[in-house]
């Protein structure tokens, strides 16, 4: 049997949580300090901070009436035991249709809970979906002025 508290089982629990539109839950699979950088939004903060804040990140996007299901899971275990690697593939569906979303995570996971990660999603398709883009071009108008 698995550990249910290893990186790979604890990834399985945020991914499944999020493919099943279980939004409120997903803070708890945070550690209270943890860390969420996000290099490649532009329209959100990229970078958060504390399971409070993380919490309210996932209320956020449950309020966007938005489905992601993962799909095509590949996940990579490295030589640090804390770190996994995951690899994945979203179908979006949003009030404005639906697109496929490349991701890849990397997080740090200590004691059953994520300690930080890095996640790499490609926010445009998310846009598409969800009708975001309009937000998406003010923002990186903004980001260059």
């Amino acid at each position: 049997m698995s550990d249910p508290t290893s990186p790979r089982a604890v990834f399985e629990r945020l991914s499944r949580g999020i493919s099943e539109g279980r939004w409120h839950d997903l803070a708890d699979l945070y550690a209270e300090d943890a860390v969420v950088d996000q290099p490649f939004v532009s329209a959100a903060p990229g970078h958060i901070e504390g399971r409070e804040t993380i919490r309210a990140h996932f209320a956020g996007a449950a309020g966007m009436g938005l489905s992601l299901v993962a799909h095509n899971v590949v996940i990579h275990e490295t030589a640090d035991p804390e770190v996994v690697i995951a690899e994945f593939d979203y179908a979006v569906t949003g009030r404005e249709g639906t697109a496929t979303a490349a991701n890849i995570q990397v997080l740090r996971i200590r004691e059953g809970l994520i300690r930080a990660t890095r996640d790499y999603h490609d926010h445009l398709a998310i846009a598409r979906a969800t009708g975001g883009v309009p937000a998406l071009v003010t923002a990186l108008t903004e980001a260059t002025a």
